[in-house]
């Protein structure tokens, strides 16, 4: 009979398992190569996963950014599996039967953490190969804001992946947890890793503006572009809602008139504006943009998409 003591034994395990794995990757990315990571891990692997892991080389991911920084990754090799759908970042989505099973069956499922995927913290609270980025000692994070652009106290905007820093240090970490499951591999992520970050840096490089001059302003319907401003040189200066989810009061639509920083706004949103909506708010020039990029195949193009598509809007 499996009794709660076996239970909490098993959670037990879990949890130390998954925290020494977070830890040599947090290390990797501070310090270590792949190459290097990957020749340390070869006699202490077997000592640290669980025997009916062991033989598993199969790998998956939670959502489309995460993905498309996996594809990446793992280019000339086996994919990782996508589990939710584009679009289905954050609070959205859920997984279904093969899905699940899906999960089970990898040696490793990637995922940012409850803090964004809250939809998954159930589904994968017991599962022995779940890795949640956020545990990691690693990425520049920043808080969420309010609808005036303050910081809020205590809190984690997730959207990491935004910033081309992160998107480059989400890459040497899932390197470096893939050449665990498939060393054999392991060259293959190095290399894909620096191409990528060249390719990053070259994506910045061509949409930058100059930090010298004051940032350009810019509203957004919800908060969730933070990460991609210091390299597109802009500012927040406020949002209609707090949660994409709630609809703006009108409370906010007057206090962004009274507040305007210019004669014209551009607004970032999320989706095509209700007609009417925002008529209080002209002269106002609108860009839709996910911030999962579901519509892109490739990060560093979704990536730069994005840029520019905003830079146009706020000019």
């Amino acid at each position: 009979m499996y009794t709660s003591q076996s239970k909490r034994s098993a959670t037990q395990q879990k949890t130390s398992y998954t925290k020494r794995i977070a830890h040599i990757t947090a290390t990797l990315l501070m310090s270590m190569s792949i190459s290097a990571f990957a020749h340390s891990a070869t006699n202490t692997t077997q000592q640290t996963i669980p025997a009916w892991l062991a033989a598993k080389t199969d790998l998956s991911v939670s959502n489309h950014p995460l993905f498309l920084l996996s594809e990446a990754v793992t280019k000339g090799t086996p994919s990782a599996h996508q589990l939710l759908g584009s679009g289905e970042v954050g609070h959205h989505g859920s997984l279904s039967p093969s899905d699940i099973k899906t999960a089970k069956d990898s040696r490793y499922v990637i995922w940012f953490g409850k803090e964004l995927e809250n939809n998954l913290a159930n589904p994968f609270s017991n599962q022995y190969n779940t890795i949640a980025l956020f545990d990691l000692n690693a990425f520049n994070r920043l808080p969420l804001r309010d609808e005036q652009g303050k910081a809020i106290e205590g809190t984690l905007d997730p959207h990491i992946w935004l910033d081309p820093e992160n998107a480059k240090a989400i890459t040497r970490a899932l390197a470096a947890i893939y050449s665990r499951a498939n060393p054999q591999y392991t060259e293959i992520y190095n290399k894909n890793v620096q191409d990528f970050a060249k390719r990053m840096d070259d994506a910045v490089a061509s949409v930058a503006k100059s930090p010298s001059s004051a940032p350009k302003s810019y509203w957004a319907y919800h908060d969730a572009y933070q990460y991609i401003e210091p390299s597109l040189n802009i500012k927040l200066t406020g949002t209609l809602t707090r949660d994409h989810h709630l609809p703006p009061k009108a409370t906010q639509f007057r206090w962004l008139q009274q507040n305007r920083p210019n004669t014209n706004m551009c607004m970032v949103m999320q989706g095509t504006p209700r007609k009417g909506m925002l008529n209080k708010l002209q002269p106002l020039a609108t860009t839709v943009q996910q911030e999962d990029m579901s519509d892109a195949t490739d990060f560093v193009t979704g990536w730069k998409t994005m840029a520019n598509e905003i830079l146009t809007c706020i000019k």
